[in-house]
């Protein structure tokens, strides 16, 4: 059993994350690589005491980078799109 704090490691705070938000009140996250949906739910309903409709995680691939010769990759990582019921909201978004 993972912390909560280490499942959730930080939002995502992008032009269409913020369409998402005021739209259909979806919020976007950053979380764990082996975290799954429940338990990204259960992250999100315990550290912000909200209620969460859905979860929808997305598995991105690194991009590769060009230094001189040099090629590089950065790594892959997992996103994970929130949608809240209606009326909830997270204080830490509402400046955004």
């Amino acid at each position: 059993m993972m912390d909560f704090y280490q499942i959730i490691k930080k939002p995502l705070i992008t032009e269409k994350a913020t369409k998402q938000k005021e739209q259909v009140n979806q919020l976007t996250f950053e979380v764990d690589r082996h975290a799954n949906k429940i338990l990204v739910r259960n992250a999100i309903e315990k550290i912000f005491k909200v209620k969460v409709l859905s979860v929808t995680v997305i598995n991105v691939k690194g991009k590769k980078r060009t230094v001189g010769r040099n090629v590089g990759r950065k790594s892959d990582w997992k996103k994970a799109i929130v949608r809240l019921a209606p009326g909830e909201n997270i204080e830490f978004f509402e400046g955004v």
